[in-house]
Order: structure tokens, then C-alpha cells, then sequence
């Protein structure tokens, strides 16, 4: 069942109705060539609003296509914790493979960083069209994996602007070389609760200075390892992800 995200204005719950309109109007009618009759899943792919709505095409127009409402649910796809990944941003084009894992493994928000040891260095103009790119990525990925919303992925940030922001969540987690073995990391998951905002920091391909480690874990940041391995930085934020997903999934009622 495809997943289509559509403007709060154009959903109409006292005609039980949601209208589809731009890009997606073509891709209904001549890429995917749905007919009259077939379901779809339709949300706003706002944070506020995490509506699912499970609809079935009612007309197929040049300009829009009408949906009936069948059902409804909030918080159908999402974890229910918010996870923020703090991506070190990688040289090629590895970050987008992370952006695009993680979307699908559940993160709520992407901040790409500048770190101390990052060799990619993006110019203000270059920042935003990578971004924009990027912002891209997210929207398909969470369309491929049915998110109720579409994970925001921030322009480039620097190391400072990064640790403040962290500083307001409820936990921190880092993998760190140095960090205590695989006991120390369940734990450190295990004790996330639902409804806690949790940020997750991921080195570049140098991995992270001793002293940004220091910042990271002066605001209480929980330094973890991820195994005996040694991993690419774009394998360790999914590999956190999943972990993180695992813990926090829970069974549908």
C-alpha cells in the first residue's frame, strides 16, 4: 500500500474526504496507474500530527485526486521516543545512505555537524542545496517505509551550536573507542523511557577529539561501544538506530 502526504487543508473529516494535489496527482495516475477502488495511506507528515489515515480512491482528476477516509490512528508508524542523530557528516556520499537508514529505522530529526576532525566543508550556499537534497531524501524514505511524518534534516551546524542543542534533550548517547564494554551500552539503551528525547552522536571517519568526548559527557552524555568491531561512521548511526528501535518498538494493540 503506497504512502502519499498531503496539506491539513486539503483533509475534509465532516465529508470523510482528502484530496491529493501537485506532484503526487501525476504519480498516482500515470507512474503507479491506481484505479478507483484501490487503498492508500495518507498523512499530513507534520511532528503535531501524526494521523494516519487509511483511504480508498474515490476519483482520479488532471489536477487532484479525491480519497475516501476508511479508518484512522495517531502514532501508527512512529517510536515513541524522539531520536536525534548528530551525523558528523561523511565524506562522499555516505550521508545519505545514513539519512535515508535512519529515516527508515525511525529517527525524528537528522543534524548534520561540523566536528573537528570533519573533512567535508560546505560554503553557506553549498550548505542550503545540500540540505535541500537531502530534505529530498528524507521525504522518499519516509514514504518508502509509511512514517506518519517526514523527519526534518537540518542545514550544517557547528560543534557548539550541536552541543547546545543536545543540552536540552533528555539523553545522550555516543559511541567512543574508550567506552565501557557491551554490558555498559545495554544498559545505557535499556534505561531510555518512552516519551524521552534522545540524541545520538556519530563521529566522522576520524572518529570525535578527546575533548569533544569530554564536552559530550559534561552535559551527561553516556559514552557507549558498539562491539569489538570497528565500524564506518555511516555503519555506526544505523547500527545505534537499530538498536534504539529494537528497545523502544513496541507491539501494536
Amino acid at each position: 500500500m503506497y504512502r502519499f502526504f498531503i496539506e491539513p487543508a486539503d483533509i475534509d473529516l465532516s465529508e470523510g474526504q482528502i484530496r491529493i494535489r501537485g506532484e503526487d496527482v501525476n504519480h498516482i495516475r500515470n507512474a503507479l496507474r491506481m484505479k478507483k477502488g484501490e487503498q492508500i495511506l495518507l498523512s499530513t507528515g507534520q511532528k503535531d500530527d501524526p494521523v494516519e489515515y487509511l483511504c480508498e480512491i474515490d476519483d482520479i482528476r488532471s489536477d487532484e485526486v479525491v480519497a475516501k477516509i476508511l479508518d484512522l490512528q495517531k502514532n501508527a508508524r512512529e517510536l515513541p521516543a524522539d531520536l536525534y542523530l548528530f551525523q558528523a557528516i561523511p565524506k562522499g556520499d555516505r550521508f545519505e545512505t545514513v539519512i535515508q537508514k535512519c529515516v527508515e529505522l525511525g529517527v525524528h530529526e537528522i543534524v548534520p555537524v561540523i566536528s573537528a576532525r570533519t573533512i567535508v566543508k560546505l560554503d553557506e550556499k553549498r550548505a542550503v542545496k545540500k540540505a535541500e537534497r537531502w530534505r529530498g531524501i528524507s521525504l522518499a524514505a519516509a514514504k518508502q517505509s509509511k512514517r506518519s511524518f517526514v523527519p526534518d534534516v537540518q542545514c550544517p551546524v557547528t560543534w557548539a551550536d550541536a552541543v547546545e542543542t543536545a543540552s536540552k534533550l533528555d539523553r545522550v548517547l555516543v559511541p567512543y573507542e574508550n567506552a565501557k564494554g557491551i554490558s555498559h551500552t545495554r544498559s545505557a539503551i535499556g534505561a531510555i523511557q518512552p516519551g524521552e528525547s534522545v540524541g545520538i552522536f556519530i563521529g566522522p571517519e576520524g572518529g570525535f577529539e578527546e575533548k569533544e568526548i569530554a564536552q559530550l559527557e559534561a552535559l551527561g552524555a553516556e559514552s557507549i561501544t558498539l562491539g569489538h568491531r570497528i565500524l564506518r561512521t555511516d555503519t555506526a548511526s544505523i547500527a545505534v538506530l537499530a538498536m534504539l528501535m529494537l528497545h523502544l518498538e513496541r507491539d501494536e494493540d
